[in-house]
């Protein structure tokens, strides 16, 4: 397995790889992903989506799964849609501000 810093690395990689359907920017930049944690080969993450009745709450869990399953030395990943802290706009990034031409 490889060091943290470059698991980190690549899970943040693999997380900025899945866009929300709806809005041109990743999941990691738009703030939606709120905790990681791996133990061992097994990686839970909590995130959020952009409003509760986001028509992708069905297959974005997976779609993030599927993506952070493509990290070396992952082998298993959950993936809990949570409500709380409501998301909002102040939770992006300066990236994607900049993307969506809010700055």
């Amino acid at each position: 397995m490889q060091d943290e810093n470059s698991l980190n690395d690549e899970i943040v990689y693999a997380l900025k790889s899945v866009k929300d359907p709806e809005i041109p920017v990743d999941i990691y930049e738009l703030g939606l992903i709120y905790d990681v944690k791996v133990n061992n080969s097994h990686i839970d993450v909590k995130m959020t989506l952009t409003a509760p009745g986001c028509p992708v709450a069905g297959t974005l869990p997976r779609m993030v799964e599927l993506a952070l399953l493509t990290v070396d030395g992952i082998s298993t990943a959950k993936v809990e849609i949570v409500w709380e802290p409501p998301w909002n706009s102040s939770m992006m990034s300066e990236e994607a501000r900049l993307d969506l031409g809010m700055e």
